[in-house]
């Protein structure tokens, strides 16, 4: 029976929509965990320094293919699978000069996938929130710093895109709910400053 490795950042908890989601696709092109597939879980637990080792045990353990849930996942994925051609398959790239992929539209390697690019768009969603905030002159932004990759591509984007429109940007850190209170206090503080 094959073995496919699912490697996430999360836990099976956090990520039970992605697992979910994940079994109904392939239940719809006909494989059907435990009865003719295995699928083997590995999760960061919020530790994306973790990804790494799990996704070079993944490859020790020689699953299929490895099903990579996130940008970190993806890279830990693709570094682990660097001399084995044809044995990883990442479900989210963000953009090809992560060096997920040689392009879009012709991955090559051993990577294939699908993209939200979604950190593209924050720049466009800043450029709304000033359209609907015209007077708002400061903006805060939070970002994710246990996702180094997606963190610094996207407050890079945003604080071009500010500094475009004459906005104020602070960048705040927050990787768990625990830190909402305390970006929070400071982001009313960064306003009350700057007006």
């Amino acid at each position: 029976m094959p073995v496919i490795g699912f490697l996430g950042p999360g836990s099976a908890e956090s990520d039970a929509y992605r697992v979910t989601a994940f079994r109904q696709g392939l239940n719809e092109s006909g494989y059907v965990e435990g009865q003719n597939l295995t699928i083997d879980y590995r999760w960061g637990e919020g530790h994306y320094d973790r990804l790494p080792a799990l996704a070079t045990d993944l490859v020790h353990r020689q699953v299929a293919v490895i099903a990579a849930t996130s940008t970190p996942a993806a890279l830990a994925a693709k570094a682990a699978t660097a001399d084995h051609s044809d044995r990883v398959r990442k479900r989210r790239p963000t953009r090809f000069q992560l060096g997920l992929v040689a392009s879009l539209n012709r991955p090559g390697g051993n990577a294939t996938g699908v993209t939200q690019m979604s950190v593209g768009l924050v720049p466009k969603e800043l450029e709304l929130l000033h359209e609907l905030l015209p007077t708002a002159r400061v903006i805060v932004l939070l970002v994710n710093p246990a996702n180094p990759t997606l963190a610094e591509t996207e407050s890079r984007e945003v604080l071009s895109a500010a500094h475009t429109l004459g906005l104020e940007l602070h960048v705040l850190n927050a990787s768990a709910e625990r830190d909402f209170d305390a970006v929070f206090a400071t982001s009313f503080n960064c306003a009350r400053a700057d007006s």
